[in-house]
């Protein structure tokens, strides 16, 4: 059997770019991502925009909520970056705004979304614009995942693994459930904290045909080690070393 190497993805604001910014996906793609990682949410008139969390703060530290302003509005504020260099600032982006380099990429986007609000809207914008192939949505527990499916059953997501469940339940319980969750919303895979990640998850999810996307991971040990074990993502903000590592894993 010809041996098979993770997708690698790229967390937003990669190689110490701001969160969620148009530098951060360039440099993504140009580093040799497979698929970009970003936060989705929604203004008060349907916009879905760029953006982890719901509240945001101008550069004179005033706060705003997104889910309360339109994206005219929004678009005019100067905010300070997640993730970038000590004082820089930027711009919300709207999805709308970086379907172009994503097309011109012909790679992935996952969509991480941040709340039950963009479920109908990210499904409208992935069918006009075609891109089934070239979505996956995160940010998907359970109930969020099982909306996700009654709203669209072609939207490809995966279901965000529970950690508490590892901390409650002994690991063959909470796997099991795991599993079982994810099936009941036609999700094609889990994602999951790599910290929780073992033998007995990646044997339960092959026996289920889920694949398995593992976040966070920063070290070129630990990719390394998950790369050997077989799971079919790694997310990591130093997508440069990541890429470097399968190369010479393929070696």
């Amino acid at each position: 059997m010809m041996k098979t190497y993770p997708l690698l993805t790229a967390h937003t604001g990669c190689m110490g770019t701001p969160d969620n910014s148009l530098l951060s996906i360039e440099t993504a793609f140009h580093s040799g991502a497979d698929i970009v990682e970003e936060d989705i949410l929604i203004t008060s008139d349907g916009v879905l925009v760029l953006s982890h969390d719901d509240s945001v703060y101008s550069v004179d530290g005033r706060a705003y909520k997104i889910s309360h302003m339109s994206y005219a509005e929004l678009s005019k504020l100067e905010i300070k970056a997640h993730y970038g260099s000590p004082g820089e600032t930027m711009r919300i982006l709207s999805l709308a705004s970086v379907l172009p380099i994503l097309k011109a990429s012909g790679k992935k986007m996952n969509l991480d979304l941040k709340s039950d609000a963009c479920i109908e809207p990210v499904s409208r914008f992935v069918e006009q614009n075609e891109l089934i192939d070239q979505v996956i949505l995160s940010g998907c527990e359970t109930l969020r995942a099982q909306a996700v499916d009654r709203t669209n059953p072609r939207l490809r997501k995966l279901l965000n693994v529970d950690t508490s469940l590892f901390l409650m339940l002994n690991e063959r319980e909470a796997v099991r459930i795991s599993c079982e969750d994810a099936l009941s919303a036609n999700c094609f895979g889990l994602n999951v904290n790599y910290r929780i990640v073992g033998p007995e998850l990646l044997q339960a999810a092959a026996l289920n045909e889920l694949e398995v996307y593992i976040w966070t991971v920063n070290t070129e040990d630990e990719m390394k080690h998950f790369m050997e074990m077989g799971v079919g993502s790694i997310t990591s903000r130093n997508i440069s070393a990541l890429v470097q590592v399968r190369e010479g894993a393929k070696r």
